[in-house]
């Protein structure tokens, strides 16, 4: 049974790292309808800036240049790019996406190389024991990091100026234009605010029990896709909520593996994409998520 309570904490750290990426996903498709499939390179690109910077300005102030590294990275492809396109078929911006990503992450990859750089993260290999129970300080960390950006999200996704529009905006785009709302900003805004979400994952993706950051650690990104479909891809809460799914469903699948053996190795991996598979069987449009989505 300690083995189960363990494997489920983790699962739930975890999954709280998976929900701020899931959140990305939402952000972006709300105020734009588009699926960002770049988001792996905005999580690498933050990820890198703070292992880059962490020794000449300490892990505080280069995390804070990450995330904010980040989102400009994350508003530029808006800017630059996104926007050049505003008015195409959702499809043809999703691929587009695809584009961006396999530019950024080829640049990224190029200047990582081999190389497996740590973030110096103040939490290092300490571990809290409670009875027969053990989990990292780091993994704690990121449950209450988590918990705290996405409790100040939703609360400004809700009582804010910013958050009014981008609800206006998902709402009807049209309609929010005529009412002022300037769909630009929404749009750029966004983007900020899922790079930003992805500079704070990739720290607890690459701090203990990993080695640090490697050209891998952006396909932490496709682990919280499931999470953002599966919870409804126009719903918030479906982010937390798939996130914490994903998290544990994969925890769990990991730790019993030898128990499953008979269902093929690496089912810890596969375990996400097949919970989001039942579950879309179910409900296509995810737990919390509208059926008006469109296809992409």
């Amino acid at each position: 049974m300690s083995t189960f309570f363990e494997l489920l904490l983790n699962g739930l750290s975890m999954g709280s790292v998976y929900a701020l990426i899931a959140l990305g996903f939402v952000v972006i498709f709300r105020a734009t309808e588009v699926v960002n499939f770049a988001h792996a390179s905005l999580l690498l690109a933050g990820g890198y800036i703070t292992a880059s910077l962490h020794d000449d300005l300490g892990f505080w102030p280069a995390l804070l240049v990450g995330v904010a590294g980040a989102a400009v990275v994350g508003a530029a492809v808006e800017f630059l790019v996104m926007r050049r396109y505003r008015g195409s078929d959702h499809s043809v911006l999703a691929i587009v996406t695809i584009g961006v990503d396999i530019l950024l992450t080829t640049e990224l990859a190029r200047r990582l190389g081999t190389d497996v750089l740590p973030l110096g993260d103040p939490w290092g290999d300490d571990v809290l024991s409670v009875g027969p129970i053990s989990i990292a300080h780091t993994r704690i960390a990121a449950f209450v990091t988590a918990a705290l950006l996405i409790t100040a999200f939703l609360l400004a996704f809700r009582h804010t100026s910013w958050g009014v529009a981008m609800r206006a905006a998902a709402e009807s785009p049209q309609t929010a234009a005529l009412m002022g709302v300037r769909l630009g900003r929404v749009s750029l805004g966004a983007w900020a605010v899922a790079g930003a979400l992805a500079a704070v994952a990739a720290l607890f993706l690459t701090v203990f029990p990993t080695p640090g950051l490697e050209r891998a650690t952006s396909l932490a990104a496709l682990k919280a896709f499931p999470a953002a479909i599966l919870g409804g891809l126009d719903s918030t809460t479906g982010a937390l909520v798939g996130g914490l799914v994903v998290g544990v469903t994969e925890a769990l699948a990991t730790g019993y593996q030898s128990e499953l053996t008979f269902l093929g190795r690496g089912l810890g991996d596969l375990a996400p994409y097949l919970v989001m598979t039942v579950i879309l069987l179910i409900r296509p449009a995810g737990l919390f998520g509208t059926k008006e989505l469109a296809r992409v």
